[in-house]
């Protein structure tokens, strides 16, 4: 995610202004200086930056960011390579389909828009692998245009300062799309700077535990605090497990493809994990799924298209 420029002007009569003001000027106070928010990082840093945080801390992207860069500066670089490559220097981030989708964008960017990360948002959505969040983020952070941005960090700060709950609902709702509608600010360098700094906001002050609202620049509006911070009473929300389930076990396979620069033995990959059924599900998960390519002769390899 990178900073949008600062707007230029006063805000006035915007919906929701008297959340503007205070939310960018903390923003512009206490933002984390992050190498996708530089002005020089460029609209393929942001969409690499956005595919690797997804559900990814920003501590762990942070290396594989940087090395990913230096080895694919430009979506063509990537796409020349081998879509196991991608999975390979996708390391331990999880969620490793991200990787053959973020690949399946750089193949789409070099052959449908001359290696440039396309400006227009509806060109975005029409990537491989692009979703609604992803084509706002990089239409608002890359090129500083007018969009709601909805992730988990900004959907939490909306529902506690407007809504007055304590998490928003487990899946994104269409009374959430217009709240972030009509939220916006008008201007379109003051609209890509407010979802940089809702969504900042939400990573570091309105966290999903421990929130701290002294910190808050909008505690003395926030409808959920001066509701008593009532506890949430909708679904249950799910925890992340992680120990013995199958992506664990799906990790640990590819752990051993991506060491690996020769196609890799079914003995290889049985001696990772002891229960040979689930170790059978997970392999089968990974071929389905594309990051992993059979060969004759019992034979694995991370895929070459």
């Amino acid at each position: 995610m990178t900073a949008p420029t600062k707007p230029t002007g006063p805000l006035r009569n915007a919906p929701g202004e008297d959340l503007h003001i205070p939310v960018i000027a903390w923003f512009d106070e206490h933002a984390r200086d992050l190498p996708w928010r530089h002005p020089d990082a460029g609209a393929w840093a942001v969409m690499v930056s956005e595919f690797m945080l997804q559900q990814t801390p920003v501590n762990r992207v942070l290396p594989v960011y940087e090395q990913w860069l230096a080895r694919w500066p430009r979506p063509a670089d990537l796409a020349q390579d081998a879509p196991g490559e991608a999975v390979r220097a996708w390391g331990r981030l999880g969620y490793p389909r991200r990787a053959l989708r973020l690949h399946g964008a750089a193949v789409a960017i070099t052959e449908r828009h001359g290696g440039d990360v396309p400006t227009d948002h509806a060109q975005l959505l029409a990537l491989p692998g692009i979703g609604e969040y992803t084509a706002a983020a990089v239409a608002s952070f890359a090129y500083g245009q007018r969009h709601p941005v909805l992730d988990t960090n900004v959907r939490r700060v909306f529902a506690r300062a407007v809504t007055g709950v304590q998490y928003p609902p487990n899946a994104t709702t269409a009374a959430e799309r217009r709240l972030a509608r009509a939220l916006l600010p008008e201007g379109e360098g003051t609209a890509a700077r407010w979802a940089a700094a809702s969504m900042e906001l939400g990573a570091l002050v309105c966290t999903a535990r421990n929130e701290t609202c002294h910190r808050c620049p909008i505690a003395d509006r926030c409808a959920w605090r001066l509701a008593g911070k009532p506890e949430h009473d909708g679904p249950p929300r799910k925890g992340q497990t992680y120990a013995g389930t199958d992506r664990q076990v799906r990790g640990k396979l590819l752990a051993v493809l991506r060491e690996a620069h020769a196609p890799v033995p079914q003995s290889a990959l049985d001696r990772v994990w002891d229960e040979p059924v689930q170790r059978g599900r997970a392999l089968d998960g990974l071929v389905a799924d594309g990051l992993v390519e059979p060969l004759p002769g019992g034979l694995y390899r991370l895929p070459l298209t």
